[in-house]
């Protein structure tokens, strides 16, 4: 059931509303305040229980002509259209509404069965006294935070927009300890800095490590979302919601006055967005509170975002699988196929005729292999990558007809495959990496989507690897981010669920588009496996404050030999965490798409710890964030869905943690037993990690239970209900 309430207050007084304006949280907390300022500058500032969380601070764009040129030399008549102005000065308030909201929705899947969207609401339009343009900045300010839009009604003098800036400010008080990946057009895929804002500048070089494809635009330039903690321990982060039709936000930091301010993913023309009215922006996103714990517990990037657009949603459902992609990330098997082919033309070349490599991760009988173990296991289904040809020269050349995503290998037997894996009850995922060519894969689209219903397929893991096509565009401008929203949408007229990786970070678009099951969009658990440059031990303890603010990861934990020398030799990597910690990531890292991301013989040796993820679910009614503190902690529970079953996770940084539970989310008057996969007194991340110990405990919501965590490491409970 949905419940909703709302009152609307409106004004119409031109001119009357150049003094502040203030707007409270539904609790009284936060109070944000709007102004006109001397010259016709719009500003707002937020304050949080009395403290100043942002200073007054600026708002709006400044707008550019297209000013391409003709082949004759001379500016086109579109260049003429528009030239360089500002919309970011010289308005006054003619409109102000104000609204009360509140309602109650479930989600399809989630944290919680139900979230509740509570706020106030400012709408103000401006209008511009020379140019009569007009604009509306919409706040609405919850509990947990502020949204604030920018919309532009359809009007005579604003047709078109191209944006040159968006002038968006966020002054923060001093200079607090931020945990930061550095502003790039193209990955998010970085290890957490933890500094101070005034050493961003002094580190950004050591925290810029190589990636497949990046572009990193200021020695201060940061991404969202952005974690902080002030020296009087307010927790506060920088974010965006229901990024459509736009470019991607970072943040561009003035390191004197501490002031933060968007800096939009340019499109290959050097524009920032080219927008037709009536029109919006992404919600800019502010969330603070005392308690990190509110921080994780925010549904605010959600309900920024609009209800589901998919009516029928019985076909989305939580997954849990296991798949061909350790073993070839770690190198002990390859995507390719053949050494003999300088190059591939799709289509036109004959693998028949060349020798295989016999380095092949995709055959018949290693799928198989994993098929077996994941209906022996019950797992939801087997991913499976490198099935289809064109793996030979798939990276680093501009290609743009790369793949065709239908053509298996010669040794990829996808009738066989498909029987056997329907007569093992075990679904098949997809994989579609486009090497960044999206021309190409929308070339396709409809044909690859088609395949995947005709053998029964009906997830795809996406992948954009690489510098984009159309070269110069960026994975995160205006232009590739629609693309990504194309493809979803197309997926959800096939019944198709969609984990893409390399793509745009989320921004709580899986309310709208639940068929949107799971990003990357981070630094995963395959950099473990990359060497000098591994995820460092309080990777995962910053990740959920960051990344994972606006959506789900699939972060492919599971991984229970950290020594990958044993499983490639000539790969003398290892993993940044204990086992127990891997284990806890199946609740800490909340996901509806969970991988036991390690090779079937590796969880043979540890079948004991194994069955936790083997039980651990992947829906719940209730979360609960216990302790948390960014970088150093997390620890969560979560009541699995239509149960009274609950898992509890605990991931500690490079210090470790001691965990004084108390368990009062336990149903009062009953009893239930508790097996913990904790860290051995001995366990450390990088000297001991396989250190484990299983423990069975009876207790009731009163009960009180210590454990330590190792430097790295974590622990991880079921407790069910002992039934009489």
């Amino acid at each position: 059931m949905i419940k909703k309430w709302f009152w609307i207050v409106g004004f119409c007084c031109l001119g009357l509303w150049s003094a502040a304006q203030e707007l409270k949280s539904p609790n009284g907390n936060l109070s944000l305040s709007f102004a006109v300022e001397d010259g016709g500058v719009p500003t707002y500032s937020l304050h949080y229980k009395n403290k100043t969380v942002v200073k007054p601070s600026r708002l709006g764009f400044t707008l550019t002509g297209n000013t391409r040129k003709s082949e004759f030399g001379g500016e086109t008549d579109a260049g003429k259209t528009q030239s360089e102005s500002s919309l970011a000065s010289g308005f006054k308030v003619v409109d102000r509404q104000e609204l009360t909201f509140d309602e109650t929705w479930q989600p399809v899947w989630g944290e919680s069965k139900d979230i509740r969207n509570h706020y106030n609401e400012l709408a103000v339009t401006l209008q511009q006294d020379d140019s009569k343009r007009k604009m509306v900045i919409r706040f609405r300010v919850y509990d947990e935070g502020v949204g604030f839009r920018y919309e532009f009604p359809e009007q005579q003098d604003l047709a078109y927009l191209v944006v040159k800036e968006e002038e968006t400010e966020f002054a923060m008080t001093g200079d607090h300890t931020a945990f930061w990946i550095p502003g790039d057009y193209d990955t998010q895929e970085y290890n957490y800095t933890t500094s101070r804002l005034s050493e961003i500048r002094g580190l950004m070089q050591e925290a810029i490590t190589p990636n497949a494809s990046q572009t990193p635009f200021s020695p201060t330039g940061v991404q969202t979302a952005l974690m902080m903690k002030t020296d009087d321990g307010l927790y506060i982060n920088i974010h965006e919601a229901a990024l459509i039709d736009f470019a991607c936000m970072h943040l561009n930091l003035d390191d004197k006055n501490f002031v933060l301010k968007s800096w939009l993913t340019p499109d290959a023309n050097g524009t920032k967005g080219n927008l037709q009215t009536p029109a919006r922006s992404p919600w800019r996103t502010i969330m603070v509170s005392d308690d990190a714990r509110d921080i994780l517990a925010a549904t605010l990037t959600l309900n920024l975002n609009e209800p589901s657009k998919i009516e029928d949603t019985s076909w989305i459902k939580p997954t849990k699988y296991v798949g061909v992609w350790w073993e070839m990330i770690t190198g002990k098997s390859e995507w390719s196929y053949t050494y003999d082919l300088p190059s591939v033309h799709i289509g036109k070349t004959d693998y028949t005729q060349v020798k295989p490599h016999g380095r092949h991760g995709a055959t018949t009988a290693n799928v198989k292999r994993y098929i077996d173990f994941a209906a022996a296991h019950g797992f939801d289904g087997v991913l499976v990558e490198g099935w289809n040809i064109g793996w030979e020269d798939w990276f680093g050349n501009a290609k743009d007809y790369v793949f065709d995503f239908v053509t298996p290998y010669p040794d990829f037997d996808l009738d066989e495959i498909r029987a056997y894996a329907k007569s093992k009850g075990v679904k098949m995922i997809m994989h579609h990496e486009t090497s960044g060519s999206i021309r190409n894969y929308e070339r396709h689209l409809d044909q690859a989507y088609q395949f995947m219903k005709d053998n029964g397929y009906d997830a795809v893991k996406t992948g954009y690897v690489g510098n984009i096509i159309p070269r110069g565009e960026y994975h995160y401008s205006q232009w590739i981010n629609n693309h990504y929203q194309y493809a979803l949408e197309k997926a959800a007229e096939y019944q198709i669920m969609i984990n893409a990786h390399e793509a745009v970070r989320p921004t709580g678009l899986s309310r709208t588009w639940p068929n949107l099951i799971g990003n990357e969009s981070a630094r995963g658990t395959e950099y473990q496996a990359f060497g000098g440059d591994r995820n460092h031990p309080n990777h995962v303890t910053i990740l959920p404050f960051t990344r994972q603010i606006g959506g789900p990861m699939d972060y492919t934990p599971g991984i229970f030999e950290m020594d990958i020398s044993k499983v490639n030799p000539n790969n003398d990597s290892w993993v940044n965490s204990t086992l127990a910690n891997q284990l806890a990531l199946y609740v800490t890292m909340y996901s509806p798409l969970q991988m036991a991301a390690d090779l079937p013989e590796n969880y043979e040796r540890f079948m004991d710890a194994f069955q936790f993820i083997k039980d651990v679910a992947l829906d719940w009614d209730e979360s609960k964030y216990l302790e948390a503190e960014p970088g150093e902690y997390v620890t969560v529970a979560r009541k699995a869905k239509g149960t009274n079953t609950w898992f509890v996770g605990n991931v500690a940084g490079k210090n470790g943690h001691t965990s004084e539970l108390e368990f009062g989310f336990l149903d009062p008057g009953k009893k239930y037993t508790a097996t913990i996969y904790a860290d051995a007194k001995n366990a450390h991340y990088r000297d001991n990690p396989q250190a484990y110990t299983i423990s069975k405990k009876s207790i009731t919501r009163k009960s009180k239970l210590k454990l330590r965590s190792a430097p790295g490491g974590g622990y991880a409970i079921h407790i069910q209900e002992v039934v009489r």
